[in-house]
C-alpha cells in the first residue's frame, strides 16, 4: 500500500479553504451537485451550507463529508 494519509473533512469547512487544500474534491463535489470555486461558479460559506442550498439534509451531509474524506484520503 502507498503512503496515504487519512484526510478528515468538516462541514463547517468553507469551500474555498475545502477546494485550495484538496482541489480533487472539486470533482466529488460537482458529482453531488454542489457546485465551487473551480467550477465557474464561486460561493462562499461551508461545505454545509453550500449541500443545504442543494437540499441535503443533516443526515445526508453528514454522508457526505465521510464520502469525501474517504476519497481524499485515496
Amino acid at each position: 500500500m502507498g503512503n496515504t494519509m487519512a484526510v478528515h473533512i468538516e462541514a463547517d469547512m468553507t469551500i474555498e479553504d475545502l477546494v485550495r487544500e484538496y482541489p480533487r474534491s472539486v470533482k466529488f463535489l460537482a458529482e453531488k451537485g454542489i457546485k465551487c470555486i473551480a467550477c465557474g461558479e464561486p460561493i462562499w460559506g461551508t461545505l454545509k451550507d453550500a449541500a443545504k442550498e442543494k437540499g441535503y439534509d443533516e443526515k445526508a451531509i453528514n454522508q457526505i463529508v465521510k464520502e469525501l474524506s474517504e476519497y481524499l484520503s485515496r
